[in-house]
């Protein structure tokens, strides 16, 4: 039911009701925030991952119903003017507080097959974009010194890089910008961190990947969007604003895979 509202949060990565960013938008939809949602349908047609014909939409009315404002917009974050475009149309909503980054680029190739083509498209939507959304997010925040946390920004990470490689660079290039956002930002009141939720079957798992992750998480079950989203609903909640820098492991346990 409609609350009091918090603010709102720019949330990436949008596209599919079977992902990390669906449980993202629902779970913080239900903390009392309204949401810009974020995606990109070649992408996801692209990959061929589970999908159905309306799922940003139906996503976004589940948010409605918890009493969100909503504004969905698909946009490529590769192009460099449409960070700030989506900063800009999350102004609109309300006090922006929040910056989620679920988004990412990701084709499997290794050192020796992977195409310069691919490498600079992964550059630019795991790094390049994270650090013009973080930009522009921050621009729209007071540039006074303070110590009251003004502003909340997470990513989602992945350690994974042997057979997808420029993948698995890019997304320790994201891990290096957000750090850097915190310590180069905090002056504004500005929390950043990573988060890796580790696998997370979103349609993506083949019978012998689910078997394998499974039978190396010492929790004994797959994560799920839900998981991840708990996280980051505690670090945009007051309870979480001691929390800043840190690349954060929410994944049962699963080991790093290099």
């Amino acid at each position: 039911m409609p609350g009091v509202r918090r603010g709102t949060v720019l949330v990436t990565g949008v596209g599919r009701q079977r992902s990390i960013g669906a449980g993202l938008a629902v779970g913080l939809a239900a903390d009392g925030w309204d949401l810009v949602l974020n995606y990109w349908g070649p992408y996801d047609d692209r990959v061929d991952y589970a999908r159905g014909e309306h799922d940003t939409a139906d996503i976004a009315a589940e948010c409605r119903q918890l009493g969100s404002t909503v504004l969905v917009m698909p946009a490529d974050v590769a192009a460099v003017d449409v960070p700030e475009q989506l900063v800009e149309a999350a102004v609109t909503l309300g006090p922006l507080r929040g910056l989620v980054m679920s988004h990412c680029e990701s084709v499997d190739s290794s050192v020796l097959d992977t195409t310069v083509d691919s490498w600079e498209r992964h550059f630019a939507v795991n790094a390049r974009a994270v650090w013009l959304l973080i930009k522009a997010f921050a621009e729209h925040l007071p540039a006074a010194d303070t110590t009251e946390v003004t502003g909340r920004i997470v990513a989602l990470t992945s350690d994974h890089a042997a057979h997808n490689l420029p993948y698995g660079a890019s997304k320790g290039a994201l891990d290096r910008i957000v750090t850097a956002a915190a310590v180069e930002l905090a002056g504004r009141g500005i929390r950043a961190n990573v988060i890796n939720p580790g696998p997370i079957d979103t349609g993506w798992m083949t019978r012998d990947i689910r078997q394998m992750c499974l039978s190396r998480t010492p929790a004994g079950r797959l994560g799920t969007p839900a998981d991840t989203a708990d996280l980051v609903r505690f670090l945009l909640s007051d309870a979480g604003g001691w929390i800043n820098g840190q690349v954060l492991y929410s994944n049962g346990g699963f080991p790093s895979s290099g």
